[in-house]
């Protein structure tokens, strides 16, 4: 992976992060908005942090099983994303700006791992 390209992608989980933790504050206090916005929070923001462990990562498979973590967080992020949109639990809008962003997300962080795991069984060979 590209040194400019790692840090385009810790910059976006970042910000997704925060946009995440804003989001989650404006919840109202029903109980399934508190819970599913516990939930979001967890996830939401794990992706920024396993794509910072996968950028200290000690070798290739570790680098790889950090960012299949962050891929499947961003996968359980649009699940919660989808189902307050299905409930209409928040403002639609931000609501789908978020899950569109975690799709992306979803997108790219599955590239960066078939292009990680590829290279790891090209070398093998």
């Amino acid at each position: 992976m590209e040194p400019q390209k790692a840090i385009d992608i810790q910059d976006r989980t970042f910000k997704f992060g925060v946009r995440i933790i804003k989001f989650v504050d404006k919840l109202p206090r029903s109980l399934s908005a508190v819970e599913l916005g516990r939930q979001l929070l967890r996830s939401g923001t794990s992706i920024a942090a396993n794509m910072e462990e996968a950028n200290g990562a000690e070798s290739k498979s570790d680098f790889i099983h950090k960012v299949s973590i962050a891929y499947k967080e961003a996968r359980e992020t649009r699940l919660w994303l989808g189902m307050m949109k299905a409930a209409e639990l928040s403002n639609a809008a931000e609501v789908k700006e978020l899950y569109t962003e975690s799709d992306e997300l979803v997108r790219i962080l599955f590239a960066i791992l078939r292009k990680a795991r590829s290279s790891r069984i090209a070398a093998k060979h």
